[in-house]
């Protein structure tokens, strides 16, 4: 009896590393686990002074994601997989740059849980990518995934995904070849169009319906850039996108790529 106890305890106190991170980047699978993350000659404690997910300071123990990211080049597609089905489609270039934006893996360790994201809402971990000085970079919170479970090096969207493509006959500094990436960097993490994208999270963007079929324009603007300000419920998900992620120009220009794509229909 005495043995069990002492084995109980022992167990209790010893921090469990059960989590595991799956990096597949073209050259292999390797798997890291939370242990060796946190044992890694490159992690350190960093500030995050607010942190898109939690809305606040944030400290973490994290590895710079370029000493994580063996054999990828500046030109390279990188896809952030999380538990829940989102797919950040991400360019490596930012991903690997060491001035400016930076990119980090943040990783919880189980001894100091981080707090849950809200109320009756899990954290972010037990991965997070984070970022420093995101503003030099423009980093959108699409570009923050928690909870991630998988990176992996894929070809770029518009090869895997030709439904997401507009007309090929558009010049590509056509404003709706612009909004077409901004949709890739904005909303392909959590929508998909046409029945094409990798994430599980948010609903087709394009079928059976596009938003710009049942929302005026203006509208339509103002749910991209708050959209608790049109639709309220407890489980909404979708962020905000402010001016200093999205400019009008911009707003624009994503929205007539909706617009476009509404027209070229492709069902899954």
């Amino acid at each position: 009896m005495r043995a069990l106890l002492l084995l109980g305890a022992l167990l209790l106190s010893t921090p469990l590393y059960a989590a595991q991170l799956v990096l597949d980047l073209g050259t292999g699978s390797r798997t890291w686990k939370t242990e060796e993350l946190l044992k890694h000659p490159r992690v350190q404690t960093i500030t995050i002074a607010d942190d898109v997910s939690y809305k606040r300071t944030m400290s973490y123990r994290a590895v710079p994601l370029a000493a994580l990211l063996t054999g990828v080049q500046a030109n390279d597609h990188v896809q952030a997989v999380a538990l829940d089905g989102f797919a950040a489609e991400l360019s490596a270039a930012p991903l690997l740059g060491t001035t400016g934006s930076r990119a980090w893996l943040a990783i919880e360790d189980p001894a100091e849980p981080w707090p849950a994201l809200s109320e009756g809402k899990p954290g972010a971990g037990p991965f997070y990518l984070v970022w420093t000085d995101p503003e030099a970079g423009r980093i959108s919170p699409e570009q923050w995934p928690f909870q991630v479970a998988r990176i992996q090096r894929l070809a770029p969207v518009a090869q895997r995904f030709p439904a997401l493509l507009p007309d090929p006959a558009l010049a590509t500094s056509d404003p709706v070849n612009r909004g077409f990436a901004l949709f890739q960097k904005n909303c392909l993490a959590c929508h998909r169009l046409n029945g094409a994208g990798d994430a599980q999270f948010g609903p087709d963007l394009n079928i059976p319906y596009s938003p710009t079929e049942y929302f005026g324009t203006d509208f339509l603007k103002r749910y991209i850039r708050d959209p608790q300000s049109l639709r309220q419920w407890p489980q909404a998900k979708m962020p905000g996108f402010s001016a200093s992620v999205l400019t009008d120009e911009e707003l624009t220009m994503l929205v007539d790529y909706l617009k476009h794509m509404a027209g070229r229909k492709v069902k899954p």
